[in-house]
C-alpha cells in the first residue's frame, strides 16, 4: 500500500477539509491536464481516480470534474458527496440529467452510461465504497441528505 494512503484517508475526515476543496480541485485539475492524465492528487495519494466528463443540463457544453472511484464488476463507481456539503455536486445533477458520460483513466478515454444506486444494491455499494474512502460516512453525516452513489458502466455493455 502506498505509505501516504492511511495518512490521506484520515485527512479526509477533518471538518475543514471541505473549505479547501476549490484549491484542491484546481490543483487536481491542472495536474492532469499539464501531465496528460497521468498525475493527479489521488493517484500520488494510492487512490483510485477518474475524470468524468458531462454535458452540462443547463449549457450543454461538456464539463470536466476530476473525481474518487471504485473501479467495480468491469465498470466504476462515484459518489456525489460533494465532501459532505449540503448541496449535491453539479456534475451528479448533469450526469442524472444525461447518463451518458465519458471518462478518463490515467489518460485513456471510456464513453460510459450511468445510473444511481438504489434500495439494497446502494446499501451494498457503499459498503464496497467504504473500504476505499472511509469518509464517505462522514460525509453522509455532514450533508443531511442522501448522498448518490453512481455504477459507471462501458456504453457498450448493454447495463
Amino acid at each position: 500500500m502506498n505509505p501516504l494512503t492511511p495518512a490521506v484517508r484520515r485527512l479526509g475526515k477533518v471538518s475543514w477539509l471541505p473549505k479547501f476543496a476549490p484549491a484542491i480541485v484546481g490543483i487536481d485539475r491542472f495536474l492532469e491536464r499539464v501531465s496528460r492524465g497521468r498525475i493527479t492528487i489521488l493517484r500520488v495519494a494510492g487512490l483510485p481516480d477518474l475524470v468524468l466528463t458531462v454535458t452540462g443540463r443547463k449549457s450543454g457544453k461538456p464539463r470536466s470534474t476530476p473525481l474518487l472511484c471504485v473501479p467495480h464488476d468491469g465498470g466504476y463507481l462515484i459518489v456525489g458527496s460533494n465532501w459532505g456539503k449540503p448541496k449535491p455536486p453539479l456534475w451528479s445533477l448533469n450526469l442524472a440529467a444525461n447518463p451518458a458520460a465519458k471518462i478518463s483513466v490515467r489518460g485513456r478515454e471510456q464513453a460510459v452510461t450511468a445510473r444511481i444506486a438504489t434500495g439494497d444494491e446502494r446499501r451494498e455499494l457503499w459498503q464496497v465504497l467504504l473500504r476505499t474512502w472511509p469518509a464517505y460516512d462522514v460525509y453522509a453525516e455532514r450533508a443531511d441528505r442522501e448522498i448518490k452513489v453512481f455504477v459507471l458502466s462501458p456504453a457498450d455493455s448493454g447495463r
